[in-house]
């Protein structure tokens, strides 16, 4: 069963209006994963759909929505995954690829069958971006062993944090769609700081590994009217080419970065001080 929600595009000028409610209502994507269905929000953000598929007791078929118009999901699009769960499997127009943790599978343009399932006694958490593609690339399993890996950051400022570079372009070819994962080192909670903005292209984030019963304090809005969004484990947020799109949680956590747009430099982002965030 597949669950689908559709979201507009915003103007930051109205965003600044936004009440809490308002703000979760827009941004945020919570309840991703149910038991035996697919949840996928469409949003007018470059028209990247995020989405969680949970199968636990029997396959998942990724269909296209009536949003997409299309005969199949990926007939106009290319799709990223990263499962954040136990051991699962995705089969690919007939070829099985098995995800473990933390493992991702990048699906090109064209292919005409995805099934998701459950593979052993821990429960697989497939969480997925799709964006248009205009070209088709090879199907192409990534672990992270073979991610470019970046280690950032410093224990005073409490975010010392590894960057796994999963679906990127200096990994695979891809048309649009980046997507990579960045654990946080224990003691340390902030991400993305320094905060940036990069008008060439959107950001989803997902969040995860997050302990029970903590937070995290996601930022978001343009730099000088910033807005936050309190988040749980397993939620999303759609992040606006004007926004920036760091947090900072109460205790360590990964999250997933999807981008699309028109620029898949991992570099292009204009940087804002962090002292002159308002």
């Amino acid at each position: 069963m597949t669950q689908s929600e559709f979201r507009y595009a915003h103007h930051p000028e109205d965003v600044k209006k936004y009440s809490t409610e308002d703000l979760r209502r827009e941004f945020l994507i919570d309840d991703l994963f149910n038991e035996d269905k697919i949840k996928l929000v469409y949003s007018m953000y470059d028209r990247l759909i995020v989405g969680g598929v949970m199968p636990v007791s029997t396959a998942l078929k990724l269909e296209p929505t009536d949003d997409l118009k299309a005969g199949h999901f990926l007939d106009r699009r290319e799709l990223g995954i990263i499962n954040v769960g136990g051991s699962g499997k995705v089969t690919v127009d007939g070829e099985v690829y098995e995800l473990g943790n933390k493992e991702a599978l990048y699906i090109g343009k064209g292919t005409k069958e995805v099934v998701f399932e459950k593979e052993g006694a821990e429960q697989p958490y497939f969480y997925i971006n799709s964006a248009p593609a205009h070209h088709t690339y090879p199907t192409k399993k990534i672990t992270k062993n073979e991610a470019e890996i970046v280690e950032l950051g410093e224990e005073k400022y409490a975010n010392k944090r590894t960057i796994n570079k999963l679906i990127v372009n200096s990994v695979l070819e891809t048309c649009q769609l980046q997507m990579g994962m960045t654990e946080l080192q224990p003691g340390s909670v902030w991400n993305t700081m320094p905060a940036h903005v990069h008008a060439r292209r959107m950001e989803a984030y997902f969040y995860f590994d997050l302990e029970e019963g903590q937070t995290i304090n996601h930022l978001m809005g343009q730099p000088h009217e910033t807005r936050h969004v309190f988040m749980k484990n397993h939620e999303a947020v759609l992040s606006p080419e004007w926004s920036i799109h760091s947090g900072v949680g109460t205790s360590n956590y990964t999250f997933i970065w999807g981008m699309a747009g028109e620029n898949m430099d991992y570099g292009d982002m204009d940087g804002i001080k962090t002292n002159e965030l308002k």
